[in-house]
This record gives structure tokens, C-alpha cells and sequence, in this order.
């Protein structure tokens, strides 16, 4: 196994792993604050769908972006008129926001585009660009280690080191300011908060905001760096994966980092073993590699996660009694 094996290896893996790592942030703020979100998969899908459209018919980075930013952040605020405002079940709001989201991309992308269900191609004008290539070039003169810095960690798109900025940013805003211990405090005990003269409705609503914007960029990453058009059904479950990743690493920003990096390797090792042939048995099915980060998704939850607990309230409707 050669350095340029391995740094390219750990290249993909930050690749692949960078619409987990928004989804598992965007979850840990909104679960924190008492809102459950099984919707992360159709806010990402939904805003992948708004953005490949907008892109394709505008030929703008910028309109593709608030396009997708506008689609993620009217659903979380849907999820929250719904939960928070009218004390409606989190998780079945949650699971109609995703089957909404995954019929409604196919019929409006055949109803707009004739392309059953997927958009134009984007040109590359609408795509991300990739930052610090030349500094990975430089790197790869030092022997071996160079060589795997280099690929793994630079050449990147914008959105890979924002994502990696953002959970040190989170973890920030959740346990050293007083805005994060307001939105933990309602996750954990809203009838105080309410009695602190703070708004419960309120800090919900903008743990919600947080995470459409979140969901948005996860989403438009999908089409803007990854994949250059929409396809159906593109997500592939990534949101329920930064949802186990999320409950891995305990509701808390960096360990839902460590568990989406996991997640995210298994998924570059799964396209890497695509051809593969063992000895004696020939090559391996490639359906049993593709389900391969998602069978270890379930082993891992189901036997490695320890001891955790989720906030007090969280699913619990907040209905004031004065």
C-alpha cells in the first residue's frame, strides 16, 4: 500500500464525508434544543434538487446556493410550525418532510426538465472549485508523508474545510457562549428556560434556522462537488447515516465528527473494493460492497455506542400551562 494509495484514500474519505458531517452538525444543534429531526435526508435532498435547478437554468454558483440555502431553511421552518408551534409528532413531521421531498424532486424535475426526474448537467461555472492545489503539489516533494498530506488534505472545494471549521464553530457556539446554554437548557428543561423569561418557541425556531442552513449546504454539495446534476433519490440514506453518526458520538459536536469520519472511510474503502477479486472466489458482489458502510452503520450503533443520553426534553412538546 503506497503513500498515493493512502492519500488519496484519505482524500475521498474527507470527500464523501463532508454531507455528513453538516447533517450530524445540523441534528446535534436542533436535538440539543428538544426538536427531533428525521427530515435531515429530505432538507438535503430537496435543497440538492433546488440547486442543480436553479444552476442549470441560471448558470450561477451564487443563485444555485440561496436557492438551496431558501429550500432548506423553509423546511426546517415547516418542521418547526408544525412541532414547535403546533406540538405536532417530531418524528412523523420528520419522516413526511423526507417522502415529501423525494416525490416531489421526481415530479417537478420530469415536469420541468423532461430528463425523468434528473436536471441538466451543471457547467463548470456553477461548480465548486477546488482550493490549495498548489500547496498539495509542493507538499508531495517531502518523501512519503508529504505525499499523503499532500493528496489527503489539499485540492479541496470550499465546502470541505468549511464543514471541518464548522464543528469547532458548533462547539463553540454549544458550551462557551450564553446563546448555546440557552439552546441546550431547552432541550433539557424548557419549563426553566420559559420561567427565565426566555422564549422556548423561540430558541426552538433558531436551533431549527441553524440546521436548515446546514441541511442547504449539505445538499448543495452533493450537486455543486460531487455529482455535476440531480439525480433521484441521490442522498442514498447519508441522512440517516448523520443521524446514527449524530447519536454515536453522543449529541456532541466532535464525536459526531469522529463518527462520520468512520462512516465516511467505510464508504471510500466500499468504492475502492469495487472490482476487487479475492483468491479462489473471484471478484466480490459490488451490491455487498455498496451495503458494506451501511451493514457496519448497524453493527456499529448496535454494539459499540456505550452508554449515552439523549437531552431530557428532546421530542417532548413545550405547552405553556400559564
Amino acid at each position: 500500500m503506497d503513500e498515493v494509495f493512502i492519500g488519496t484514500l484519505l482524500a475521498s474519505t474527507l470527500r464523501v464525508t463532508v454531507p455528513l458531517i453538516l447533517c450530524a452538525l445540523a441534528a446535534t444543534i436542533s436535538e440539543r434544543a428538544g426538536v427531533i429531526d428525521l427530515g435531515l435526508e429530505g432538507k438535503m435532498l430537496l435543497a440538492a434538487f433546488a440547486a442543480a435547478s436553479a444552476g442549470a437554468v441560471s448558470g450561477s454558483l451564487a443563485i444555485a446556493l440561496l436557492a438551496a440555502l431558501a429550500v432548506g431553511i423553509a423546511l426546517s421552518m415547516l418542521h418547526g410550525y408544525a412541532c414547535v408551534s403546533h406540538t405536532g409528532d417530531q418524528v412523523v413531521a420528520g419522516m413526511a418532510i423526507t417522502m415529501t421531498a423525494a416525490g416531489l424532486s421526481i415530479v417537478l424535475g420530469i415536469a420541468w426538465f423532461k430528463q425523468g426526474g434528473q436536471t441538466p448537467p451543471l457547467t463548470d461555472a456553477v461548480r465548486l472549485s477546488n482550493w490549495f492545489g498548489g500547496l498539495g503539489t509542493a507538499l508531495s516533494a517531502v518523501p512519503w508523508i508529504g505525499t499523503v498530506l499532500g493528496q489527503a488534505l489539499f485540492g479541496h472545494n470550499l465546502l470541505v474545510y468549511l464543514s471541518l471549521a464548522l464543528v469547532p464553530g458548533v462547539w463553540w457556539l454549544l458550551y462557551r457562549t450564553r446563546l448555546g446554554l440557552r439552546l441546550r437548557a431547552t432541550g433539557e428543561n424548557p419549563a426553566m428556560v420559559d420561567a427565565a423569561g426566555l422564549s422556548v418557541k423561540g430558541l426552538r425556531y433558531l436551533a431549527l434556522l441553524f440546521n436548515g442552513v446546514l441541511c442547504a449546504l449539505a445538499g448543495g454539495y452533493l450537486v455543486l462537488a460531487q455529482n455535476p446534476q440531480f439525480v433521484p433519490n441521490m442522498t442514498a440514506g447519508r441522512g440517516y447515516m448523520a443521524l446514527a453518526a449524530m447519536i454515536f458520538g453522543k449529541w456532541h459536536p466532535v464525536g459526531a465528527l469522529w463518527a462520520c469520519l468512520l462512516f465516511g472511510f467505510l464508504d471510500a474503502v466500499a468504492i475502492r473494493l469495487q472490482g476487487v477479486e479475492i483468491p479462489g472466489y473471484g471478484a466480490v458482489p459490488v451490491q455487498a460492497i455498496q451495503a458494506l458502510p451501511y451493514v457496519l452503520t448497524v453493527v456499529l450503533l448496535a454494539g459499540f455506542i456505550g452508554r449515552s443520553r439523549a437531552p431530557a426534553a428532546l421530542g417532548l412538546p413545550y405547552v405553556k400551562t400559564r
